[in-house]
């Protein structure tokens, strides 16, 4: 175990790098200005043992801590930036390590052989945790990824739909095409793609919450004849379709796996057909060092996610024979998004309390405000992009 004396002072060096934004640390000891900025928000520590927790385990830490109310903020967000900037010199030159060992230890990496039940195991780990819950943090598309906020008054519901049409747009969807979905969320999307252009859908979960809130929002719209809900692995789908879709289904895909991923979406679209892939992207400096590093999300959130780069995705698709045919970068819009979805957790925590109460305790609200505001940070901060991507078959 490490000193608290010893760990203070590690995370009071690691402050020094704090230049151009300030940071105020209080504890029963003192009160701590780091950086030059006039203004920027203050940590208060009720519990000094947060100092050798986040020495020891970054960002894990410092979310735990941040849930048990060992320390507070009077801006999370900007506190998870300022935190961001501070340390880009320590990540970066990891960054480089990394890059630098990629190829000799994913030559000696043990490769899983597919293992459906455990794939299972963490989507359920997060999706299947209440439909409730997620129909009072979404809006009424249930849809759950970056919509698109076409001005500063864009409602939630109408930046999910615009994102909707985005998808469309971008694959030229017909009334003739038969598309397929891997990753059906809550059915959003496949529920806007046959009630606008009356094509036919095929969308596939793994998630059993999710498959039973689809099938029935599929039902009760009147779709059952053009909408078929599926609770099968995208490894287990037959057939050609004209169009693939998968919004923000990718980050459940190990980073091992991504070329049976992407052999997937081949297998699956014709040989003129075209597959949409929205990702939330980690940039391609920092991907090997984050594919093998636990931080708070994989730790807490998602488990088994990765966040692909889009150097991964590109390597990943040639090799199943497919060529990218439009990039279009969405990530200025998630900062919004999430901030929609923490305002409606905050506006209804009341409601949660009496509909999901085992969701209503203290340290799950607090665990999911640093969720959402550590997400927040990385966007702003660049760290992390989202990418609406289309691919075709290669001639």
């Amino acid at each position: 175990m490490l000193p608290n004396n010893i760990a203070r002072h590690i995370v009071r060096l690691l402050c020094t790098q704090i230049r151009d934004d300030k940071l105020t640390i209080t504890t029963d000891r003192n009160s701590k200005e780091h950086g030059r900025a006039d203004h920027g928000p203050s940590i208060r520590i009720h519990d000094e043992r947060v100092y050798e927790g986040v020495v020891r385990g970054g960002s894990v830490a410092l979310g735990d801590h941040y849930a048990d109310g060992s320390w507070d903020t009077d801006d999370l967000t900007e506190t998870l930036r300022v935190l961001l900037r501070a340390t880009a010199p320590v990540l970066r030159r990891q960054d480089r390590v990394a890059a630098f060992t990629d190829e000799i230890s994913t030559a000696f990496h043990v490769r899983r052989k597919p293992q459906h039940d455990h794939d299972r195991a963490n989507i359920r780990a997060h999706y299947d945790l209440s439909n409730e819950f997620f129909a009072l943090m979404l809006d009424a598309t249930m849809a759950y990824s970056c919509g698109i906020f076409t001005n500063p008054n864009t409602t939630l519901e109408c930046a999910s739909v615009a994102k909707f049409q985005a998808v469309c747009d971008a694959i030229s969807l017909t009334r003739d095409d038969h598309l397929v979905e891997i990753g059906s969320g809550w059915g959003g999307f496949a529920i806007f793609a046959a009630n606008n252009y009356g094509c036919r859908v095929t969308t596939t979960t793994i998630s059993d919450e999710q498959f039973d809130y689809t099938s029935k929002r599929v039902a009760d719209a009147g779709l059952a004849n053009l909408v078929t809900v599926r609770p099968d692995h995208y490894r287990d789908l037959t057939g050609t379709y004209d169009k693939l879709v998968s919004i923000e289904m990718i980050e459940a895909v190990a980073w091992w796996e991504l070329n049976d991923y992407f052999n997937a979406v081949r297998r699956l679209v014709g040989p003129n057909g075209s597959a949409f892939i929205q990702s939330i992207n980690m940039n391609n400096a920092s991907y090997a060092r984050s594919k093998r590093h636990d931080d708070f999300i994989t730790h807490f959130i998602f488990p088994g996610s990765n966040l692909p780069s889009l150097n991964a995705m590109t390597a990943a698709a040639l090799q199943a024979g497919l060529r990218l045919d439009h990039l279009s970068d969405i990530g200025e819009h998630y900062p919004a998004t999430l901030q929609a979805w923490s305002e409606n957790l905050n506006d209804q925590r009341g409601e949660i309390a009496s509909i999901a109460p085992h969701l209503a305790n203290d340290r799950f609200q607090r665990l999911w405000a640093f969720y959402l505001a550590y997400c927040q940070a990385a966007f702003l901060e660049r760290h992390i992009t989202t990418t609406q991507t289309v691919w075709k078959p290669l001639r």
